[in-house]
């Protein structure tokens, strides 16, 4: 507030003394009638604090000054309101300055359908805004690295896609699959140009096609949806970004909220189609702060680019683990240990294990599971795809991750991540801890049981490596569903079964508090199962287990990883058919039938 007052008084001190400049000069120069022209200039030269000063903020109703609210990239600095910026504005706050080089600046469209006054708008428009059409395109870097950018301006007739704007955002694709660029786009529309009629219908998929080309070429589309994103926008290229992005509040939405209202004759949710709401129900990977935007935007292409490694010799076989304690505890006493409070879980391992993580969520088509956490990092350096299990900490925590059990969407999202790994090559680390895959009818509904298949049948061609880490608690198929790996580790107080202790003490003797028995019973720690030739490696856990020191865990943990991905990554690029071969033969050879 005291800065506000400061530049208020300033400015009344600048008033001042122009006034008085002023009528300096009124007397040097032809005098007036007196009374009247000492009044008028006053009142005509006066610089007064001008209406545009101040902003009031649409959602908060707050005020601040515009220097301050352009300062933080027009949003309000109350409540965090983003107001809608142009397509210059969204280009300048996103590119490396002077790096920007438009393409096809005069391309345009014509009035294909002869629609009444369709051109003395555009012309009106174009004259009003400086654009030839609704999306700017062209060559830039971000953070220094090259790339092909894109942004629409709902200033110019709700940023809708007519022709000319689908052959834009087209030859932005096919310049970038010639150039081997990534493509950052950012959209604003309110869908298709009915001005155009059914030839603007037909650029959703002209757009797509060319997106299409550009995935299959292997290469990285950002896609971020920036308010409003609707229509035939968001049934196209804007939904097909291998990340999708968004800022908080954004209306993203196909049908407008007017209709649905009018066609169910129901209330809508107060955030229906907002950012937040599309994230929950599985369409979004992030939502990122304006500001944070070219940071974020930055590290993610990095994250995309090819790895080289630059150590030289033969790749480390992770000699120098810490030893394994003699004894070997019964499963009894590990279920005891997984099951302590403060045992570390997969959120509190990430930091200590990986850098510069993002998180991505959603399976695209039903929803955000909290259970399954998927996302990219890096380990020592290399880009890996990171999913896991997550269990959450303390009783709400735990509640939100659904105790760790995955629905059907958990496994699709864990399918999604992993195919996006295999498109940048990027290695797939899993960490399992879960008492199974969730069992109830919605997960039921949605396919619980296919989910998981899918699971199994996808992973085992991939064709990256698969490196999986049990931390605590493997259970059944709910495990499996993101175990199928070239190597397969367990920290020494971990177990993995065929079904929770309980469950087996309640089917085979038909009484669940025998369950400690069971777990003495079936076989179910990393011991027996190094001994069954199914776990690779045991890592050692601190003495009182992983929950006495995390950290030492942790340091365990990262050694393993980074060895076995630098060997298996060398595996693979030596022969990926021969390192496929030895993940399929790695299953094959379980089960003596002789």
């Amino acid at each position: 507030m005291d800065d506000t007052f400061s530049q208020m008084r300033a400015r009344l001190e600048a008033d001042k003394k122009f006034f008085e400049q002023q009528e300096c000069a009124e007397k040097a120069s032809v005098p007036a009638d007196v009374g009247q022209v000492g009044m008028k200039d006053r009142f005509s030269y006066l610089m007064p604090i001008p209406d545009d000063m101040w902003i009031k903020c649409p959602s908060c109703q707050g005020v601040m000054l515009r220097e301050d609210f352009e300062e933080n990239h027009s949003v309000c600095l109350n409540c965090g309101h983003c107001f809608r910026v142009n397509a210059r504005e969204r280009i300048a706050m996103t590119a490396d300055e002077g790096s920007f080089e438009e393409l096809w600046e005069t391309l345009f469209g014509k009035d294909p359908i002869s629609f009444p006054r369709y051109g003395h708008r555009l012309s009106k428009l174009q004259e009003k805004t400086g654009m030839t059409e609704a999306v700017i395109v062209g060559k830039a870097a971000i953070g220094g690295y090259p790339c092909m950018i894109g942004a629409m301006d709902s200033n110019f007739l709700m940023g809708s896609m007519g022709s000319a704007v689908g052959e834009k955002i087209t030859r932005l694709f096919e310049e970038a699959t010639k150039a081997k660029l990534p493509v950052v786009l950012f959209s604003a529309s309110g869908g298709a140009r009915m001005q155009e009629g059914i030839v603007s219908l037909m650029q959703m998929a002209k757009t797509s096609a060319a997106v299409e080309r550009h995935h299959r070429a292997g290469l990285l589309y950002l896609s971020i949806m920036t308010d409003p994103t609707t229509g035939g926008v968001t049934a196209s290229f804007a939904s097909l970004g291998d990340i999708i992005i968004t800022e908080p509040g954004t209306l993203i939405g196909f049908a407008g909220r007017r209709v649905i209202e009018g066609t169910i004759a129901q209330a809508l949710p107060e955030d229906f189609q907002r950012a937040e709401f599309i994230l929950k129900h599985g369409f979004m990977d992030m939502i990122i702060p304006r500001k944070e935007m070219k940071k974020a935007l930055t590290e993610i292409i990095a994250l995309h680019l090819k790895y080289s490694s630059v150590k030289n010799g033969a790749p480390s076989t992770g000699a120098g683990l810490p030893p394994l304690s003699e004894h070997r505890s019964k499963g009894s006493e590990c279920l005891s240990i997984i099951r302590n409070r403060e045992r570390p879980t997969l959120m509190e391992y990430l930091p200590m294990l990986f850098t510069d993580i993002y998180e991505t969520h959603g399976d695209r088509s039903v929803g955000d599971d909290a259970a399954m956490f998927t996302g990219i990092g890096r380990l020592d350096g290399r880009p890996v795809t990171i999913i896991g299990h997550r269990k959450g900490k303390g009783l709400l925590e735990n509640q939100a991750c659904n105790f760790g059990m995955p629905h059907p969407e958990g496994y699709r999202k864990a399918l999604r991540a992993m195919k996006q790994a295999e498109k940048f090559g990027r290695p797939v680390i899993t960490f399992i801890d879960t008492p199974g895959a969730y069992c109830g009818v919605a997960a039921e509904e949605r396919g619980q049981g296919e989910a998981i298949a899918r699971n199994l049948l996808e992973m085992m061609p991939l064709t990256v490596p698969i490196i999986s880490i049990v931390i605590g608690e493997g259970g059944s198929g709910g495990a499996l569903g993101i175990a199928v790996c070239d190597e397969l580790a367990m920290t020494s107080n971990a177990i993995y079964s065929v079904i929770s202790p309980r469950g087996f003490a309640s089917l085979i003797w038909k009484d669940p508090s025998r369950e400690n028995e069971a777990a003495d019973t079936a076989h179910i720690t990393a011991y027996d199962l190094k001994d069954m030739k199914i776990c690779n490696v045991i890592l050692a856990e601190p003495e009182s287990g992983a929950h006495s020191d995390p950290a030492e865990m942790a340091s365990t943990m990262k050694q393993y990883l980074t060895a076995t991905a630098e060997r298996l990554c060398a595996a693979f690029e030596a022969d990926p058919i021969a390192a496929m071969e030895a993940r399929y033969q790695r299953f094959r050879q379980i089960g003596d039938c002789s």
